[in-house]
C-alpha cells in the first residue's frame, strides 16, 4: 500500500489508477484517470459512480477542466524532473480560477521534501513523494520556513474536502 502525505498526515493512499491492483474491482474505487484519457472518453468518466480523479501532465491545459471540475474530488500534477514548473502554475490555477476545492495533489519524481512548502503555497494538499524521499522528514518539511514573502494560494479546509468526497 502507498503512502502519501495529505493534509499534513501520513495516510494510506486510497486512489488507483487504471490497471492497479484494486483499481478494477467492484464498487467502482477512487480512481485517478489520465487526462488524455478523461478527454477521449469524457461521457463514460462523467456517468463514474465512484470518486474521480484526473491526472495532468505539464503541458496539460487546466482551464479544459473547466466543465467537469465539480465532479472532479482530485486533480493529480505531475513533476517529472526538478526543472519543470508548470505544475506549480496549473495548481494556482486550479484553486484560484476554477475554484477547485477538493484534494490537489503533487505526484512525480520531482516532489521531494524541499519543495513541499512552496508547493502547499500554491494550493497542494497533498503529496506523493518521490521514490527514496523519507516521508517522516517531507512532513517536518511542510513546516521549515515561517515566513513567505508572495501571497499563497487558499487550501480548502478538511470540512470542504469531506463535503466534496461524500457528494
Amino acid at each position: 500500500m502507498r503512502h502519501i502525505l495529505r493534509r499534513r498526515e501520513v495516510v494510506e493512499d486510497d486512489w488507483r489508477v487504471p490497471g492497479e491492483v484494486g483499481a478494477d474491482e467492484a464498487g467502482n474505487p477512487a480512481l485517478i484517470v489520465p487526462f488524455a484519457e478523461f478527454r477521449t472518453d469524457i461521457a463514460k468518466w462523467r456517468a463514474y459512480s465512484g470518486r474521480l480523479g484526473v491526472r495532468l501532465s505539464p503541458a496539460d491545459a487546466v482551464e479544459d477542466l473547466a466543465d467537469d471540475i465539480q465532479r472532479l474530488s482530485l486533480v493529480a500534477a505531475e513533476f517529472p524532473t526538478p526543472g519543470e514548473g508548470r505544475g506549480y502554475t496549473q495548481g494556482r490555477l486550479l484553486r484560484s480560477r476554477l475554484q477547485f476545492k477538493g484534494e490537489l495533489r503533487a505526484v512525480g519524481a520531482a516532489v521531494k521534501q524541499d519543495l513541499l512548502f512552496i508547493l502547499s503555497r500554491c494550493g497542494f494538499d497533498s503529496f506523493e513523494l518521490a521514490a527514496g524521499q523519507k516521508i517522516e522528514e517531507a512532513l517536518k518539511a511542510l513546516d521549515r520556513y515561517s515566513v513567505a514573502y508572495q501571497p499563497a494560494e487558499p487550501v480548502p479546509s478538511i470540512r470542504q474536502q469531506r463535503y466534496r468526497a461524500a457528494g
